[in-house]
């Protein structure tokens, strides 16, 4: 394992100067994701240790939910067998501060609105900033309802990465780049994740409307399945983000083969 690593800095120096820091070193990021708890609270250390290895620059760790409507059917079926296996949120942040304190990369909450509602605002944030945390991705709030929470996490120095769609108007993308910190995730397509994305059919031009949108990095995630999905995304995007290929090479091939497909992911980031 790569234990040398150092801690990140990302929560002291702020999550988008260390993304320009890495990206300046080599032509693309790499985020992976995983839902904590699935298929074990052991399985997901396992995941980020192969993380850590490979040299994944960030990670997004999924709080388990009754109903991810932005996610495919498998990660559905993680989020309802992770809850079933008694995964809750005292489980997720004690899993979260371990990671933020063991590894380099920068970890962020991935989850949805209801969760952050039931545990309260202020509280969230506090959760999120005790355990060393660099921001969050909600992925069913928008930015006109945002506002209150994006104020208290900024004031834990914790960043919303707000998501630009390519349904978006220039003036929605606009509004969102303003409220945005930390970086931009973008969606390579309409719908819900898992399904792969031909890379070549407008997603470049959706990149171009979210650069022209917000000065900040930009992230593509939705339907990154392959070693040459992140290879085409050298020097167009600044971070590609894989969950559902991830989590598939895991169902498929066990830790050994995540590892390695997670090295393959990595060598086309440098």
């Amino acid at each position: 394992m790569s234990g040398a690593r150092p801690m990140s800095s990302a929560r002291t120096v702020g999550l988008e100067r260390h993304v320009r820091e890495r990206r300046a070193k080599k032509p693309l990021l790499l985020m992976a994701h995983a839902v904590v708890g699935y298929p074990s609270l052991d399985a997901t250390w396992t995941m980020l240790e192969a993380m850590d290895e490979a040299g994944v620059d960030l990670v997004e760790l999924q709080l388990p939910f009754t109903e991810p409507i932005a996610d495919g059917p498998s990660f559905v079926k993680a989020n309802h067998e992770a809850i079933q296996a008694g995964t809750a949120w005292q489980a997720y942040f004690e899993l979260a501060a371990r990671a933020a304190t063991r590894f380099g990369f920068p970890v962020l909450f991935m989850g949805y609105y209801n969760s952050v509602f039931r545990m309260g605002l202020e509280r969230f944030c506090a959760r999120l900033a005790e355990a060393g945390m660099s921001g969050f991705i909600l992925a069913d709030l928008p930015p006109e309802e945002a506002g209150e929470l994006n104020a208290m996490a900024r004031a834990c120095a914790l960043d919303p990465i707000l998501i630009m769609t390519q349904t978006g108007s220039p003036a929605r993308l606009a509004e969102i780049g303003r409220q945005a910190s930390g970086f931009v995730y973008c969606t390579s397509r309409k719908g819900v994740t898992g399904r792969r994305t031909d890379l070549s059919h407008g997603v470049g031009a959706f990149l171009e409307r979210c650069r022209a949108a917000t000065a900040l990095p930009l992230g593509l995630g939705f339907g990154i399945k392959t070693a040459a999905d992140v290879r085409e995304l050298r020097d167009r995007a600044d971070i590609a983000i894989v969950g559902t290929a991830c989590l598939e090479a895991w169902e498929a091939h066990g830790a050994h083969g995540y590892r390695q497909f997670l090295k393959t992911l990595a060598a086309e980031t440098r």
